[in-house]
């Protein structure tokens, strides 16, 4: 019975021997059960389970990731090492008395250690992206009319969660599936470009044979769009061409008399500025400028104008007829070689340098911008204010005014010669619940224009450009036609 004793205990022993030198029975790594294999088996197990590709669904659609596409690799080294120490982890002496007595030890896992290139799997959901979305549709210019088409909603990945869903999916050994996360679009507002297309089409459409200078600024992002069109054909926008201000020009001369004298102002200066704003009071004009100085009163606003870098702005003699030139003005406007309008010398603009400076008084109304930058203490966000509303009283329902909803307010001023009509011209913000907007339009022809077609041209770019800004509002907010 001894020797019988001894016998058994070296077998069990050489059983042992050969047991301890495989994985501890119970024992998984990155959750693959690996008990009793050497360890290149239990690295071939590891590889099999983990190049198993993804099943990656996209809606209907079945797409197989492999595992290899996106660099993954599992951290082999360092596991085995892990389940090394739990294999060699208990005496000896204490394992084989614990085989002995069938006690065997708790299951345990090794964590997985993996990495793969994030990189390259945002690449990889970019072309799946690419292959599978439906991108929303912006609004679209409709040819031949002053309207927008409205836009779609679309589906499209989402690339951030869809990649987090797959990282876990990678190292999971079984149920290796992935719902890619798929959220709707909702169309933007096509860029400006594209308005820039429907009002050259608008002139197209209308035979304009003119020059049409027209400019609109985003006053939210500060994009803008310079449409310079003499008889279809596009010219060079820098420098903007020269042409004659009018009564646009009162706009200056408000900025500068605010800049000159601080409220409270006088009653009769107060009557002053309502009648220049709102009724185009030529007389109203000159006795402001004559307040900022008597002789030299239009050259202060002139000044005013170039310090804020609108070198082709100016007026150089008050309205009132017979009025000396003060100044002849050569500007980057009204030297141009290949376009001349023949520009009033006595008062002259661009349609981009009017938009600036409309843009610049509705900055300043905020608390910012070039005009209280460029006269810091002289111009005040209260005066720039009172300018604006003063336009908003400019109530003539032609031009700007005609392409807008009823109701919608906007600040502007116009100016047009009366007989022979060969120029007009509008500049103003229009407020909308989309987002408020500059539009400076004018309009030169050499031939005389008719009044009727040449407004209702202006009214239809603004129309346009309000049906831009507002394409993506509830119905019935839009100027359509």
């Amino acid at each position: 019975m001894l020797l019988a004793a001894v016998a058994l205990f070296f077998v069990e022993l050489v059983l042992y021997s050969r047991q301890r030198a495989t994985m501890p029975e119970g024992l998984s790594v990155a959750g693959v059960p690996v008990g009793t294999l050497d360890q290149p088996a239990a690295l071939e197990r590891l590889a099999q389970t983990y190049s198993t590709p993804v099943e990656l669904f996209y809606g209907n659609q079945l797409i197989l990731l492999n595992p290899s596409q996106i660099g993954f690799r599992l951290d082999t080294e360092a596991m085995m090492a892990a389940a090394e120490m739990d294999r060699t982890g208990p005496g000896f002496w204490s394992g084989y008395w614990d085989y002995l007595w069938n006690r065997p030890g708790e299951p345990t896992n090794v964590p997985i250690r993996s990495e793969y290139s994030e990189s390259e799997l945002e690449t990889f959901l970019k072309d799946v992206g690419a292959r599978y979305d439906q991108p929303p549709l912006p609004p679209r210019p409709v040819p031949g009319t002053t309207q927008f088409e409205p836009g779609s909603s679309g589906k499209v990945l989402d690339v951030g969660r869809a990649s987090e869903l797959i990282g876990e999916a990678l190292n999971q050994p079984s149920d290796r599936q992935v719902t890619l996360p798929v959220v709707d679009s909702q169309p933007g507002r096509p860029g400006l470009a594209t308005l820039g297309t429907l009002l050259k089409q608008i002139l197209q459409v209308q035979q304009f044979n003119g020059l049409a200078d027209i400019y609109v600024m985003d006053l939210r992002s500060g994009e803008d769009l310079h449409v310079l069109n003499l008889n279809g054909e596009d010219l060079p926008g820098q420098p903007d061409v020269a042409i004659t201000a009018g009564s646009t020009i009162k706009v200056p001369i408000a900025v500068s008399f605010y800049r000159y004298f601080d409220p409270p102002l006088s009653s009769e200066a107060e009557g002053w500025l309502k009648d220049m704003l709102t009724l185009s009071g030529n007389d109203s004009a000159d006795a402001l400028m004559e307040q900022m100085d008597r002789f030299q009163g239009p050259l202060k606003v002139s000044e005013t104008m170039q310090a804020l870098g609108l070198d082709s702005t100016f007026i150089a003699g008050y309205f009132r007829l017979g009025s000396q030139l003060l100044k002849h003005y050569q500007t980057p406007g009204n030297s141009r070689s290949d376009i001349n309008t023949h520009p009033d010398p006595y008062n002259q603009t661009t349609a981009t340098q009017m938009g600036v400076l409309m843009a610049d008084l509705y900055r300043c109304s905020k608390g910012g911008g070039a005009l209280m930058a460029a006269f810091p203490g002289e111009i005040t966000p209260d005066e720039c204010q009172a300018i604006l509303d003063l336009m908003v009283q400019d109530k003539i329902g032609v031009l700007i005014e005609a392409g807008v909803p009823d109701g919608t307010e906007v600040a502007h001023k116009h100016g047009w010669t009366d007989s022979p009509l060969q120029w007009l011209g509008d500049a103003g913000i229009v407020y909308t619940s989309a987002g408020d907007y500059v539009i400076a339009v004018y309009l030169w022809d050499q031939q005389e224009m008719i009044w009727n077609p040449a407004s209702e041209l202006v009214a239809d770019l603004s129309r346009a450009t309000y049906n831009f800004f507002n394409s993506s509002t509830a119905p019935g907010a839009t100027a359509q036609r």
